[in-house]
């Protein structure tokens, strides 16, 4: 069971990932890039993270989750970690994002429209005679 959250709370690595559905590798990893701090270790030589590390973990994860790069959530970890900047320039990073988000789902759209098209096509006949092959080769 992990620790409750306080601030004087410490989870091996083992217990971060549990608690927050991140792969112990993946913690290593992000924490290797710079995106979380090096922790302390104990006697025994395992990290020991904190309540702030698991905060700023699910963050990094939620930001994955809604597509943002690794660059981008560095920059996003940049302006969280200053509490008391105005907020426009994450507000700006956010409507970015969703731009971008809106856009893959234009593209998205056109590419299931194009796959029913071919799936149209198929009259169940033999590879030679498809009309699949034919479009997709740019014959048809």
């Amino acid at each position: 069971m992990p620790p409750a959250s306080n601030s004087t709370s410490q989870y091996t690595v083992g217990q971060l990932a549990k608690a927050t559905g991140t792969k112990a590798v993946t913690i290593r990893y992000y924490e290797g890039l710079g995106l979380l701090p090096t922790v302390s270790r104990s006697a025994a030589g395992y990290r020991l993270y904190t309540t702030r590390e698991h905060d700023r973990l699910l963050f990094i994860r939620r930001s994955r989750g809604l597509g943002f790069s690794i660059e981008d959530i560095r920059g996003l970890l940049g302006l969280a970690d200053r509490s008391e900047a105005p907020c426009t320039a994450l507000d700006t990073k956010v409507k970015e994002q969703l731009e971008q988000v809106r856009l893959r789902l234009r593209d998205l759209r056109a590419m299931e429209q194009e796959l029913e098209r071919l799936s149209g096509c198929c009259a169940g006949g033999v590879i030679s005679d498809c009309r699949i092959v034919e479009s997709l080769s740019g014959r048809g």
